[in-house]
């Protein structure tokens, strides 16, 4: 089914993504880690669509996106970023990405942190963050996205990895291959949630099960 809404608010994140809070349609549910396709309510964009995960809470009034440009593509993410408040959107029904198991490991790269975003901040507002570690990794320090609120939610468990650029205080330079997960995994036995780019997603899962995490307990979308 398809619905049409209003953009309420636009928020400047990073350098290059933007946080759109949009109307919520009556009765229109979603859990933590889930998405939607959603187009651009314009010639000739309205059949365009593109999957994005919803990054508010499952009981906000409005229903949230946070979504990184590609103004190189020339395409969707790149005419989201050049819409204002008011603007409309089509979303469509809802569907299963990223399902929260249980304690573990969230890794993240880039944009692929968004899942993860909806799911701590339910854990949070539950007070059952205990036990979850979030690794997340982005080129430059400048790409990371709701670092201060990350911090806030889980402390010392929120680990900020950069793979270019300087070395920055509060910051791993390294790539999370093989050797950074024997380092920092401490109970492989745990969940491992993965979200990133097609390539990374591929390399940590097939080390993760090389290093003794169940198939099971490894979740990634797909």
């Amino acid at each position: 089914m398809d619905y049409i809404v209003k953009i309420i608010s636009i928020e400047q994140v990073t350098h290059d993504v933007k946080c759109f809070r949009i109307e919520r349609p009556a009765d229109y549910a979603f859990v933590p880690g889930q998405a939607t396709d959603v187009s651009i309510n314009k010639d000739p964009w309205k059949e365009e669509k593109r999957p994005f995960t919803f990054t508010a809470l499952p009981d906000d009034p409005y229903l949230e996106f946070t979504i990184k440009g590609y103004p190189d593509h020339h395409g969707v993410t790149d005419q989201l970023h050049h819409l204002k408040t008011g603007d409309e959107l089509i979303i469509r029904d809802v569907w299963g990405a990223i399902e929260y198991k249980g304690p573990g490991y969230f890794i993240a790269g880039g944009a692929g942190i968004t899942p993860f975003l909806t799911i701590l901040r339910h854990l949070h507002a539950q007070g059952k963050l205990a036990g979850n570690t979030l690794w997340f990794s982005n080129k430059t320090a400048a790409d990371v996205i709701r670092e201060e609120e990350l911090q806030k939610m889980l402390g010392d468990q929120a680990v900020f990895v950069i793979t270019k650029g300087e070395s920055k205080p509060g910051y791993i330079k390294s790539y999370i291959d093989k050797t950074f997960l024997q380092q920092h995994i401490t109970d492989i036995h745990k969940h491992f949630y993965v979200c990133g780019p097609d390539p990374m997603i591929a390399a940590i899962t097939g080390t993760l099960e090389e290093l003794g995490a169940r198939a099971d307990a490894v979740v990634f979308e797909k």
